[in-house]
């Protein structure tokens, strides 16, 4: 997958760069973003540089994990990260994907995040030819599935014990949202997604 950038009125979506680094290391000092993502704790520099040096590019390399920087477009100031991961199943019958975010503490109550991941969405639904979208967290993580509910994502139940953090096993929420969910969406097909053959990443 060739790396894109995607606008919305108030941000501008990249791939992240190594430049990133520091402001993903300040963000994620935060202890709600490893209390409820997957994040390490604590979070170092060089878990930092890991990420936006190595482990995004590998990612939208591999078509394994398509992380975007949230930028404010004024001042280019991190917001968070949105991603779609899980995208082995596009290759599938079921091309499926997940979304995933976080959000730094201080850009949080603007509605940023929603704005981001509608712009994923549907991106992924027009480009990609995504058919379903997930969205799962830790039950209990409000803020996560109010980004989800403002973006349109129907609440389908509880997968109990499903997560396994601290040694501890914990309810996970889930949730999906299908083209159909956007009655809005331009697609060639009329709100159905369109089908763009979705093809290994070659050099």
């Amino acid at each position: 997958m060739r790396p894109v950038t995607l606008t919305t009125e108030r941000l501008l979506l990249r791939p992240f760069r190594p430049s990133d680094a520091p402001a993903v290391h300040t963000a994620c000092q935060d202890p709600d973003i490893p209390r409820w993502t997957s994040v390490p704790s604590p979070y170092t520099v060089r878990d930092a540089e890991h990420f936006t040096g190595v482990f995004s590019p590998q990612g939208w390399r591999a078509d394994s994990d398509l992380s975007f920087a949230v930028l404010t477009r004024d001042a280019e100031t991190l917001v968070g990260a949105v991603g779609l991961v899980r995208l082995e199943r596009l290759r599938t019958p079921e091309r499926q994907a997940e979304l995933g975010y976080w959000t730094a503490r201080e850009q949080r109550g603007k509605g940023y995040t929603a704005e981001a991941a509608a712009a994923v969405v549907r991106w992924a639904f027009c480009e990609l030819g995504v058919e379903r979208l997930e969205w799962r967290a830790e039950a209990g993580n409000h803020g996560s599935w109010a980004v989800a509910r403002r973006t349109g994502f129907h609440r389908e139940g509880t997968l109990r014990g499903e997560l396994v953090r601290g040694g501890t096993r914990r309810d996970v929420w889930i949730g999906s949202l299908l083209p159909s969910d956007l009655p809005d969406l331009d697609t060639p097909s009329g709100g159905a997604a369109a089908r763009t053959p979705y093809l290994p990443y070659e050099e």
